[in-house]
């Protein structure tokens, strides 16, 4: 979809064209409500990871919420 999985622009988070949210707890809602595009972010991000594009944190992983956390950490 984007270069960049997602981004912070001001207090408003994007992906793509899709504004997520005001601030990180909005966009956080925002992905709990909607976690067909929750786990596209979290796809992409993990190929980008696997490919090196971008470095994860050591303790991230697949969370007993459906790995929001996964996307959390990323916003």
């Amino acid at each position: 979809m984007c270069a960049v999985s997602a981004l912070k622009r001001g207090v408003f988070f994007s992906y793509g064209d899709i504004r997520l949210g005001q601030g990180r707890e909005n966009a956080k809602d925002f992905l709990r409500q909607n976690p067909d595009l929750m786990n596209e972010i979290e796809v992409v991000i993990r190929q980008k990871a696997l490919s090196g594009e971008i470095a994860l944190p050591l303790d991230m992983g697949v969370e007993s919420d459906g790995g929001a956390a996964a996307v959390e950490e990323e916003l």
